[in-house]
């Protein structure tokens, strides 16, 4: 290993260790029932799952299902991204055929697919802004955003270092063709509603 190599390393290593540490203190603090607890670049986020927020998620995971085994279809739980201090519990995930989870028990980013977020007022920025970077950074397939507030979805495909290369905009109400992704399906959004 080069003096280089050894240096991300340990940094990789000390944000694991850190961000261990603070969602081990975050299992101890009385965090509100319905909501979700997330590290974004080292800043923690709680958001009230609303039932918009809830009914996307589900439909998204509900046809997930019809492709996917139980068992690579997540949401909420902590996968950890390139980048400062990123833990994140993302609405829905698919990770790949024969995933396993890591020595700490955490899926690994590597693994990871497919990532749906679901808008929330109050943490928008960050679905478009840093965690966006983080899954393409991540090298995630198929990024999609549902954003009930405008009603629609951003689909981000073909990541390229720090960014996703295409961009599709969908009104909620028309399907999301994902067949030519990794993902090889068709996302209903009819029944997602609006805030």
């Amino acid at each position: 290993m080069t003096v280089l190599e050894d240096r991300i390393a340990m940094a990789e290593s000390d944000n694991t260790s850190t961000l261990d540490e603070m969602f081990e203190r975050l299992e101890t603090m009385p965090v509100p029932e319905g909501y979700k607890v997330e590290i974004v670049e080292g800043t923690v986020y709680m958001s009230p799952q609303r039932d918009t927020h809830w009914e996307i998620i589900a439909d998204i995971y509900e046809q997930l299902r019809t492709k996917y085994p139980r068992q690579r279809v997540k949401s909420d739980v902590r996968i950890d991204y390139p980048g400062h201090l990123n833990g994140f519990a993302t609405d829905v995930t698919v990770v790949a055929e024969g995933a396993v989870k890591t020595e700490g028990g955490h899926w690994s980013y590597e693994d990871v697919e497919f990532v749906a977020e679901v808008i929330s007022k109050g943490t928008a920025a960050n679905d478009y802004g840093p965690k966006k970077t983080a899954y393409a950074t991540a090298e995630v397939p198929v990024y999609v955003i549902a954003d009930p507030y405008q009603g629609r979805c951003h689909i981000y495909t073909d990541p390229k270092g720090s960014d996703y290369e295409v961009e599709t905009k969908v009104a909620f109400g028309k399907d999301v063709d994902l067949t030519a992704t990794p993902l090889g399906l068709t996302l209903k959004t009819d029944e997602f509603p609006r805030d």
